[in-house]
């Protein structure tokens, strides 16, 4: 009896993948935002994360500065970006001159995403744009597929944004599922969520996601709770109230470092319990700065896979930061 062939091996059940680990960057506005961003990048790269994502302004407001910061990440550092996009207000082929731009530069990881209306409700789309993030998964495919040649070593990976709290603008959390869903069938890799506050709503998305069919990895979203003003700013944003234990908590709060103590416990114990529903990894959003995702990654003990040190291309820089348990 012949042997198998290796497409019919499986691996072993013990094979697990490692936990994911990754950022969210924004691009500096002025000379002071960049410094402060450039330390919380030297920080956070000594934690080896698996990629960092830079955020990308809605219609494109501050594209220089997102492309600039993405060189720079791979010209300069050993991270591996990836690049935030918008389809909003932008047609099909400015969309794909900036993917091939991206491809250029470098960048093998895109974040497709609709992007935020105008609040002008009296503005209307401009004749060629793109409506949804699916039509921006497709033509990311095209693109790619018309480079197949130059990406030989490394294909291009599409995430987008699931909500476990029903999305500001659907009708139902059925709705949310469904969307998710056409956007895996059109070639989306993987999900980041947005943040949520409550470790149900995380379960129950992917609860829902996987009866319906959605397969790729749902990755959880999680910001260290460590502002009373940014939570309730954030909660207004996206339309998810945050919960009221945690208003309470921080609003009693002593003094910035005791805000920061309860808000680190808080995110902590999302995160976990995201962990323990399955999750595959935690998308960890910094707002540029580096102490409380720190000290969050920390008193996680995420087990992350061993790895060579690997210094910066432009200096030795630091040992990696050990995250093991």
């Amino acid at each position: 009896m012949s042997p198998p062939s290796l497409l019919q091996a499986t691996a072993p059940a013990t094979h697990t993948a490692p936990t994911a680990l990754s950022y969210e960057l924004f691009p500096p506005k002025n000379a002071v935002a960049e410094a402060t961003l450039w330390a919380t990048i030297r920080e956070l790269e000594s934690t080896n994360p698996d990629y960092v994502s830079v955020t990308y302004g809605a219609n494109g407001s501050n594209r220089d500065t997102a492309v600039e910061l993405l060189n720079r990440l791979l010209t300069e550092t050993s991270l591996l970006p990836l690049a935030h996009l918008t389809c909003v207000g932008n047609t099909a082929d400015e969309l794909a001159g900036i993917i091939s731009e991206l491809l250029d530069h470098g960048v093998r990881g895109i974040l497709a995403l609709r992007g935020d209306l105008p609040q002008d409700a009296a503005a209307q789309p401009r004749t060629g744009s793109l409506p949804h993030a699916q039509d921006l998964i497709e033509l990311i495919r095209r693109v790619e597929q018309r480079r197949s040649a130059l990406l030989c070593a490394g294909k291009v990976a599409i995430g987008v944004a699931a909500y476990p709290a029903q999305h500001p603008e659907s009708p139902s959390v059925e709705h949310d599922v469904e969307v998710l869903l056409a956007k895996q069938r059109s070639g989306a890799d993987f999900a980041i969520t947005q943040v949520f506050f409550h470790a149900d709503q995380y379960k129950d998305l992917v609860t829902r996601a996987r009866r319906a069919g959605v397969s790729i990895p749902i990755i959880p979203g999680v910001m260290p709770f460590t502002s009373l003003r940014r939570v309730r700013r954030l909660g207004e944003l996206t339309g998810v109230a945050p919960s009221d234990s945690l208003l309470d908590a921080l609003g009693r709060a002593d003094d910035a470092a005791d805000s920061r103590r309860i808000g680190v416990a808080a995110t902590v114990g999302l995160a976990r319990a995201a962990l323990d529903a399955g999750a595959p990894g935690i998308h960890l959003y910094t707002f540029n700065e580096h102490a409380a995702a720190l000290e969050v990654l920390d008193k996680l003990q995420l087990l992350r896979p061993g790895r060579p040190a690997v210094a910066s291309r432009s200096s030795a820089g630091k040992p990696p930061r050990l995250v093991t348990a």
